[in-house]
């Protein structure tokens, strides 16, 4: 038992990896499925295809997001009055209504430093991602080609009859396909609509704030307003009434509409998510596994909740008649002689 804690401590550093692992395992089996037994392909070849097939859908948006954000900051770094500029123009517009002349300015600095700090750690992060997806990777191709043992050795070992065991695999893939699939989906439809509006009010960097408005929206309540709204203020302080008012009203009445609609047609396909899952897993999830933790966190929520209702279905009902078994009893003892 020490030795299994010591490793569990000394194996902290790989959770990422593991869940990471869990949540592509349980996300592309139907399709590696499809590989070895359609296709004929063996099972080392379908996993590394469906590892060629995660990087081309999962990680390379991650790293055209990073590219499109150094390229972005080379160009401000470069251009400064840019910033200036667009900082003078908001404080005219709001920081005279709120009798606080720098409160932009000073809104920004903050920001600034909070920024000049990130990026500061941005290669150490960038190196701790690349081994978080290297292990993540090793472990799930092994996921994949000994799949019966890896599934059976989880049968063996947790503690729920066959019956149980099965739900808990039916919940935990719909658990996983609506916080991932479902809000990825939501996700690049806000960011898909967020660009469409910028082209269609003559919005600079359609393409840009779109890509991060997508990434934005992982996060609640705060999502994609976090980029029209600024937006059709900058646009209304630089006097572009028309754009200014029209991307507002195409973020309210178009892009939240879409979260809505969307968010009802997952929940009813793979099951409802409350929103209070999403904000306590981002809460909790964002300090322990980074950006990761906008889907890890949520997720974790989520089995956790899954494994007590398991719980009261195989040990709680099993107990009842137990129960029941002693009150009669009772009755018994307590019945008086005839």
């Amino acid at each position: 038992m020490l030795l299994g804690l010591f490793l569990a401590y000394a194996l902290i550093d790989i959770v990422p990896s593991i869940l990471g692992a869990v949540v592509l395992y349980t996300l592309f089996k139907p399709a590696y499925l499809f590989f070895i037994n359609k296709w004929k392909l063996k099972k080392s070849l379908a996993a590394v295809l469906i590892i060629l097939l995660t990087l081309l859908i999962i990680v390379l948006p991650f790293i055209a997001l990073s590219w499109m954000l150094i390229e972005k900051i080379t160009v401000y770094l470069q251009n400064p009055e840019l910033i200036t500029k667009t900082i003078n123009d908001i404080n005219k517009f709001i920081g005279n209504k709120i009798d606080n002349p720098n409160f932009i300015s000073d809104s920004i600095k903050d920001i600034g430093n909070y920024a000049l700090g990130m990026l500061q750690s941005a290669v150490s992060f960038a190196l701790n991602l690349f081994l978080i997806v290297s292990i993540m990777y090793f472990i799930l191709f092994y996921m994949f080609v000994k799949w019966e043992v890896f599934e059976g050795t989880l049968s063996k070992y947790v503690p729920f009859r066959q019956k149980n065991i099965e739900h808990f695999s039916v919940e935990l893939k719909n658990s996983t396909f609506s916080n991932v699939v479902g809000q990825g989906m939501i996700a690049f439809a806000q960011g898909a609509s967020l660009t469409l509006g910028f082209f269609i009010f003559g919005i600079s960097d359609g393409v840009f704030w779109g890509v991060i408005g997508m990434f934005l929206s992982f996060l609640p309540v705060i999502g994609s307003v976090a980029i029209w709204v600024p937006a059709g203020v900058i646009a209304l302080a630089n006097g572009h009434t028309i754009a200014g008012i029209g991307i507002l009203l195409w973020g309210l009445i178009i892009i939240t509409n879409i979260d809505n609609v969307l968010r009802l047609i997952i929940n009813k396909k793979f099951g409802n998510i409350h929103p209070m899952i999403t904000i306590i897993g981002v809460v909790i999830g964002l300090p322990i596994f980074g950006i990761l933790g906008l889907v890890y966190g949520p997720l974790l929520i989520s089995f956790f909740l899954i494994l007590i209702k398991l719980y009261e279905g195989a040990f709680v009902e099993d107990l009842t008649p137990e129960k029941e078994r002693v009150v009669q009893l009772k009755e018994i003892q307590n019945k008086p002689k005839e």
